[in-house]
């Protein structure tokens, strides 16, 4: 008798539990295929595609482009990201005797906490690393739909953590986030607030991380849709190739963030690649003076203000630098491609060159493009009541005679 009542008891246990592992699984599922089928659009209703699938067909040129600086420029923070140090003893800024900021690990999230007198007076998570690490990393923090950037920057000159560039020498915690910050630190954001509104505020779910492939050759949905039913054909459609674009076109892609402090006259993302920089921004018309243009933000400045510029009828970013892979400190590479139309076939080459000997074929930038501080990343250390700059390899290329002869007497000493 126990047998016959307990045997339906246990057999409707395994029922009920099958049913409730099934609902669960569904549950996930469906949660899953939402988080999977997130849709992005631009302002003109145009839908991105993301990297993971322009890998599909590009997969070299998608591989290599991931480790460049601007692809890494912006992330959700992880703990393989950081280059600071999290360790006890590494992981502070101290502002006075008696406040310091610290980073911290709590759980599976970092923060940035202030402590005043040794108790915790504010703390921050760091949502969003901003940079690749080359210079630095800075980091953003959501608080309901807004951005604000933290205090305490990982600065790569000194290898320690700083106070953040632009900061006082004070803890803000409040420091609002743009779209036009955004613009240059993604490929795409979704701005909820209306224009003009501030703060700003924005969808978290419908960010578009790092400078990706769609931030240069437009969103690519249909442009994947369209070759996926139609493989045979060889010409790209629906896509823009920057190769096929103007010269004026190929440097307004590049200068709407490497353009200096641009004021809009439209809102940030409705800029695309093909656009005239003109019908967006207020531009200075006025010949740029390299004496008072900051090596970091403003590169298509000092460029322009160039003789090499000048003289040029073909000269853009692309002709020197490949995009698509990391060449940071390949000054072997960069230096043949000055060569390419410095040469003493077309009778341009470099005076020095019979002094400085065959070094010159592998590194004419550091004479004619020299690393200068810059006053747009400069930060305060530990300590130091002046800022510290990040050195940047200027835009402007000319002759720098002080330059020139540090770099000579160096391969005098050394030969």
């Amino acid at each position: 008798m126990m047998f016959t009542v307990r045997l339906p008891y246990k057999k409707a246990i395994l029922i009920l539990s099958s049913i409730i592992l099934s609902i669960l699984l569904f549950v996930t599922c469906m949660n899953d295929k939402k988080t999977a089928e997130v849709v992005i659009r631009n302002q003109e209703g145009e839908q991105f595609a993301g990297s993971a699938t322009c890998v599909q067909c590009h997969k070299d040129i998608t591989s290599k482009h991931l480790q460049t600086a601007h692809y890494l420029t912006s992330r959700k923070t992880a703990a393989e990201y950081f280059k600071g140090s999290f360790e006890s003893g590494k992981n502070s800024v101290p502002y006075t005797t008696d406040q310091r900021v610290a980073m911290e690990k709590r759980d599976a999230d970092f923060y940035q906490v202030e402590y005043v007198h040794g108790e915790e007076i504010t703390g921050r998570r760091m949502d969003i690393i901003i940079g690749s690490g080359a210079m630095g990393q800075s980091f953003l923090s959501w608080k309901n739909n807004q951005l604000s950037q933290l205090p305490v920057t990982w600065f790569a000159a000194a290898k320690q953590w700083s106070n953040s560039p632009g900061y006082p020498n004070t803890v803000i915690f409040n420091r609002p986030i743009t779209s036009r910050c955004l613009e240059c630190h993604t490929s795409y954001a979704t701005v909820l607030s209306t224009p003009g509104a501030e703060p700003e505020k924005f969808d978290r779910h419908q960010i578009i991380y790092g400078v990706d492939c769609e931030k240069c050759h437009g969103p690519a949905a249909k442009h994947v849709a369209f070759q996926a039913e139609n493989p045979s054909v060889t010409t790209a459609k629906h896509i823009i190739n920057p190769a096929r674009l103007s010269r004026q076109q190929n440097l307004d892609l590049c200068a709407s963030c490497h353009g200096g402090r641009l004021e809009k006259t439209r809102p940030s993302f409705a800029f695309e690649p093909g656009d005239h920089l003109a019908d967006f921004f207020k531009l200075d018309t006025a010949a740029p003076d390299p004496q008072k243009i900051d090596v970091h933000g403003n590169q298509y400045g000092l460029l322009r203000a160039s003789k090499c510029f000048k003289n040029s009828q073909t000269l853009t970013c692309n002709i020197c630098h490949n995009s698509h892979e990391n060449e940071r400190g390949k000054t072997a590479i960069f230096s043949q491609r000055c060569m390419s139309c410095h040469s003493p076939a077309h009778n341009n080459f470099c005076k020095m060159a019979t002094k400085i000997g065959p070094s010159i074929n592998t590194n004419c930038i550091d004479c004619h493009m020299p690393v200068k501080p810059s006053r747009a990343i400069a930060v305060y250390l530990p300590g130091q009541n002046f800022p510290a700059a990040a050195l940047i390899r200027s835009h402007f290329i000319s002759i720098y005679p002080e330059e020139t002869t540090r770099v000579t007497e160096f391969i005098q000493r050394t030969k």
